[in-house]
């Protein structure tokens, strides 16, 4: 069945590079788009008006929150209260528990799973606290939460997080990683079973990856593994890292050398694997304050970076720069990371970041970061079907609305969408020729319902994290609101 929709903008592609047509249409058959442009003459057998609205291809989230986020509560906090929010060490080694069932925990991903859809989503790679789990997560949990992908209609890149470790505050008050080895040649093997799993579904819209976690909480054996089976499987890896100073400072104590370079010896460091942050390499003015080598070897790796421009923004920090990222030739795909899963905020957040730290408004890269939502992240996927609209690439595609009053008045749509809309506008989403958001709703989706369960799941959260606390400090002492609360 062939398949017209109409909108009048639509970010087609030409000649390596995303172009603007207005007054415009895509025509796709099944799952694969046969026709971009202006005036299409072959039958068709349904058409689908969009008026005021911006046709693109699926955004891509490498780094996609697929919980209740915690974001909206610690990202407050100053350095002392800040290690509240972390294991303690009586916690780590006697009172280690899960906070939420096997039931909740599905229910907790299929809300967050809602909201990639309603947000403009089409392809994700899921990220998760590990804190609220008695260690990481489980086989289980990633095949419940495929099948919820796969009733949904997502295109997902999947794994259970696994690790080594974890970061803990010591009973006399400093930060550091204690092991648990078992655990993680635990982790790792249910990270090899569900990559099998997954090749068992033989279904295109679900493909196992490694997803190790933070890199300070991987022992070596772990690390080498992760490399060897990425290389002998040709499967991709996404491991946070240069994305802190105190990471930065762990991995240089333990191992003599900076976290890029413990990638590159442990044979990470290349076209497989993908990087969420990349923030503090050496021309971060937090470690060198200028280049002496970083992004080249990034550049000759061909690994690409997750940028969360507005995560980072929230949490205080920033890439320095995008464009020196850009210029220096190392792929950038970009991530949410927390709520909400805006890519147009976080776009708005990294473009005017950009800006500030370049002293010139000319510095603001628009094209650059649409292009890391789109054609970035299908580089670091290997997937050159995916994140453009033109004839042969698979049909993942959403719409923006610009019809309402409140969206200003138009120059260039995506400078209206980005300065003065969000990813709420969303108004169509489509994956692999399927619509699975049409005007704000998914079919047989009850978001009144999930809306009031997010709520019950995240109080259970906000709660449990007094008995990680050394203190067992209440939850509204760890997390103080922002004006006192009259009592009645």
């Amino acid at each position: 069945m062939h398949l017209k929709t109409t909108a009048r903008y639509v970010l087609g592609f030409l000649d390596g590079q995303h172009v603007l047509l207005e007054d415009a249409c895509v025509v796709h058959k099944g799952s694969t788009i046969e026709y971009v442009g202006l005036d299409y003459r072959g039958p068709v057998d349904e058409e689908r008006h969009l008026g005021d609205a911006l046709l693109m291809p699926g955004l891509i989230d490498l780094d996609a929150l697929t919980d209740v986020d915690h974001l909206i509560l610690d990202s407050w906090a100053g350095p002392e209260l800040a290690k509240a929010h972390q294991w303690s060490e009586d916690y780590f080694r006697n009172r280690r528990e899960d906070v939420f069932t096997p039931e909740e925990r599905q229910q907790i991903r299929e809300y967050a799973l809602i909201q990639l859809v309603l947000h403009g989503i089409t392809t994700y790679m899921p990220i998760a606290s590990e804190v609220h789990s008695e260690w990481a997560e489980t086989f289980e949990e990633l095949v419940g939460m495929a099948e919820t992908s796969r009733r949904l209609g997502l295109r997902g890149y999947l794994g259970p997080a696994y690790r080594s470790g974890v970061n803990v505050v010591l009973e006399d008050g400093q930060r550091s990683v204690m092991f648990d080895a078992d655990r993680g040649r635990e982790g790792f093997a249910d990270a090899l079973r569900f990559i099998d799993h997954v090749t068992g579904l033989n279904d295109p819209l679900v493909q196992g990856v490694l997803l190790p976690c933070r890199i300070e909480t991987l022992d070596i054996e772990t690390l080498k593994a992760t490399a060897a089976v990425s290389g002998e499987r040709d499967v991709l890896v996404r491991l946070h890292s240069l994305q802190g100073l105190v990471e930065r400072d762990f991995i240089l104590e333990w191992h003599g050398v900076t976290p890029l370079e413990l990638l590159d010896q442990v044979g990470l460091l290349n076209q497989r694997l993908l990087i969420p942050h990349a923030t503090y390499v050496d021309r971060n003015p937090a470690v060198h304050g200028e280049d002496r080598g970083d992004l080249a070897k990034l550049a000759a790796s061909g690994a690409s970076i997750i940028h969360c421009p507005l995560t980072s923004m929230r949490y205080g920090s920033t890439l320095d720069s995008f464009n020196a990222y850009k210029e220096a030739g190392i792929n950038i795909s970009l991530g949410t990371d927390s709520f909400p899963p805006d890519l147009i905020r976080g776009i708005d957040a990294g473009v005017q970041l950009s800006k500030i730290l370049a002293g010139r408004n000319d510095a603001g890269d628009l094209a650059g970061y649409v292009d890391a939502a789109t054609l970035g992240g299908a580089r670091a996927l290997g997937r050159p079907d995916l994140g453009r609209l033109e004839a042969g690439a698979q049909a993942d595609m959403v719409a923006f609305s610009l019809d309402d009053i409140r969206d200003g008045v138009h120059d260039d749509p995506f400078r209206t969408l980005t300065l003065n809309g969000t990813a709420r506008q969303a108004v169509l989403s489509v994956v692999a020729g399927r619509t699975i958001m049409a005007d704000g709703q998914i079919a047989g989706v009850d978001l009144d319902f999930w809306r009031g369960k997010a709520q019950v799941l995240f109080t259970k959260m906000r709660e449990a994290y007094t008995s990680r606390d050394a203190l067992n400090r209440p939850a509204n002492e760890l997390f103080p609101p922002v004006y006192a609360r009259l009592e009645q």
